[in-house]
């Protein structure tokens, strides 16, 4: 299911990164009193009362200026505008209202898009003279806050969870959702073209052709699928093109709404750190995971060579070794349907369930031919093991001291597991608890 976005803008220097600092608990964004500090926007999930969202700090607008980087800015904004479900305007609170908060407050009358005023800089609970000058806006009751001092933020983010859209409907989620990620021009506008066979999406050899990620709908073998192709995601040292920066958010965001994501790599390259980072990514919101090298069709062969690579993939991706590595050539239609087909079992993985009876006989198993670690003559012991999630797969233990469970013997345990079940192409979660520990996660 799909994160619902808030983007916080405003002119500079009314609080953004601060506001956004202490609501994701960490700071991230530079904070300086100089206007125009924070020129790109900071993506991070947040989450408020049990809802989780992706919150959005953009840099400051300035409506009338012609100057490059605050025209850069303000169209950065204007996509985060776009993209977002709710949207926080954020004025100082001291300053009255201004020509500039006017000139934003009419662009956000244009979007016709769900808008909170937020009056930053509000220390004390005296609110200043010219405070109902924000009503002109025309936006509503505007919240006072002090960001630096959290007076106010509860209640904020009470109403921005408030004004969240209604979950999609349930009838969509028997489709197998494909997230097809990777750097620019390695071919994933080619493989979703292949796979429909006809042309969907435009390809082209310019980096960064595909600005929006596109859902396209398929059925294959009696299977839904909905394929989810994404822009490029780009070192960002690399990344000078303000629409092609907020590609990289929309990739988070496909990725949020998968239950596969394709990293699909150019064979003639092999693996880069870039796209480590980007399958990092789906690796910890714990979605499944395909390795598609791309281009297969352009490597030179020799003997095992398509062994070698797949071994210098799986040396490389250690956190992930559980996920597939598959050969391709979009161009030449080949070894594509496999593709699809796993991605269906990987599907089915992540949903799978353990019976206890049977987890516990494993478990029982594994404890007899490896015992559990010790520490200064205390043994750990597991009393009880049973699955209580799923998409990914997750694993309660009863143990008698968090302490002594090593991470060797962690991993231990998920490969007898994996041994016994499989679960090829999702991560499993473990969650260890000692008696007398709430059952919640």
């Amino acid at each position: 299911m799909s994160k619902p976005i808030v983007a916080v803008v405003g002119r500079p220097n009314v609080g953004k990164s601060t506001f956004f600092n202490k609501i994701i608990g960490r700071r991230v964004s530079i904070v300086e009193d100089t206007p125009g500090v924070t020129r790109d926007r900071i993506v991070s999930d947040a989450e408020w009362t049990g809802k989780h969202f992706m919150l959005i700090d953009t840099g400051g607008i300035e409506p009338s200026s012609k100057e490059l980087i605050p025209s850069r800015m303000r169209a950065q904004a204007e996509v985060a505008m776009d993209m977002a479900d709710v949207i926080l305007f954020m004025v100082d609170g001291r300053d009255g209202l201004t020509s500039a908060d006017r000139e934003v407050g009419e662009m956000l009358q244009r979007k016709g898009k769900d808008v909170i005023l937020v009056a930053n800089k509000i220390d004390s609970g005296r609110l200043p003279e010219d405070f109902y000058d924000l009503y002109e806006l025309g936006l509503g009751d505007p919240f006072p806050v002090s960001s630096v001092n959290m007076l106010g933020l509860g209640d904020l983010l009470d109403e921005i969870v408030r004004r969240f859209p209604a979950s999609e409907a349930e009838d969509e989620e028997d489709d197998v959702k494909i997230a097809i990620i990777g750097k620019p021009n390695v071919g994933k506008s080619s493989i979703v073209n292949a796979f429909l066979g006809e042309e969907r999406v435009i390809v082209s050899d310019i980096a960064g052709t595909t600005r929006d990620a596109i859902d396209t709908p398929f059925e294959h073998d009696g299977v839904k699928y909905t394929l989810i192709d994404t822009a490029g995601i780009r070192r960002r040292s690399k990344v000078t093109d303000d629409i092609e920066r907020f590609s990289v958010i929309r990739a988070i965001a496909s990725i949020e709404r998968c239950d596969v994501a394709l990293l699909v790599i150019d064979g003639t390259e092999g693996l880069t750190e870039q796209d480590k980072k980007i399958v990092g990514m789906a690796h910890e919101a714990g979605k499944g995971i395909i390795v598609v090298v791309n281009k297969w069709d352009l490597v030179p062969k020799e003997t095992n060579t398509m062994r070698d690579m797949e071994r210098k993939i799986k040396g490389e991706l250690q956190f992930m070794s559980y996920a597939p590595v598959m050969f391709t050539s979009a161009l030449k239609g080949q070894r594509l349907l496999p593709v699809l087909e796993m991605a269906r079992a990987v599907s089915e993985n992540r949903a799978m369930r353990v019976g206890t009876g049977q987890l516990n006989s494993l478990i029982a198993d594994a404890v007899m031919m490896n015992n559990p670690p010790s520490d200064k003559g205390r043994r750990l012991k597991i009393y009880y093991a049973t699955q209580i999630g799923v998409k990914p797969p997750l694993f309660s233990f009863q143990i008698n001291d968090r302490d002594i469970m090593h991470f060797s013997y962690a991993r231990y345990l998920e490969n007898k597991i994996r041994e016994a079940y499989g679960f090829e192409g999702t991560s499993i979660k473990f969650v260890f608890r000692e008696k007398g520990d709430k059952d919640d996660v």
